[in-house]
């Protein structure tokens, strides 16, 4: 339906444009009177009558196919093409995944340096002695009192 509505409105289109081009205008009557033949081919009146018929019946299926076609176009379809498409779940973050630390080889002097310090500190964390020094130093503090 809409294929042959479109060729019928492009064959009208074509139609009214050699139509249009084949009247005189309104200055044309001056050019006749020098020089011009008298166009007994349309009738007394000239093509006037004849033309300005065709013409308007032309516009007229012109004027309807193009509502036509707007008509169809505006109302071909009521679905879309998301319509189509499956929901897709939304994804959940994942954690990345923990790397082993990269070991960097020192040399033997900063080895022995970092070991002992590792040492100290394990050392240090495993001392009772820490609770032992806080009471010594709240019990000077009152005596000081």
């Amino acid at each position: 339906m809409t294929t042959l509505l479109i060729i019928v409105h492009v064959l009208v289109c074509l139609f009214l444009i050699g139509i249009v081009l084949l009247q005189h205008g309104k200055g044309a009557d001056i050019g006749a009177t020098f020089g011009g033949s008298s166009q007994s081919l349309f009738g007394s009146e000239g093509p006037v009558p004849l033309l300005n018929k065709i013409t308007t019946f032309s516009a007229i299926i012109f004027m309807g196919t193009s509502v036509s076609l707007a008509y169809l176009s505006a109302n071909r379809s009521t679905g879309t093409v998301m319509s189509e498409l499956k929901p897709v779940p939304v994804e959940q973050s994942v954690p990345a995944p923990e790397t082993a630390p990269v070991t960097i080889p020192l040399p033997a002097a900063q080895q022995a340096e970092t070991k002992q310090a590792q040492e100290t500190v394990q050392a240090e964390a495993t001392t009772p002695e820490q609770p032992a020094k806080k009471e010594q130093q709240e019990e000077s503090k009152e005596k000081q009192e």
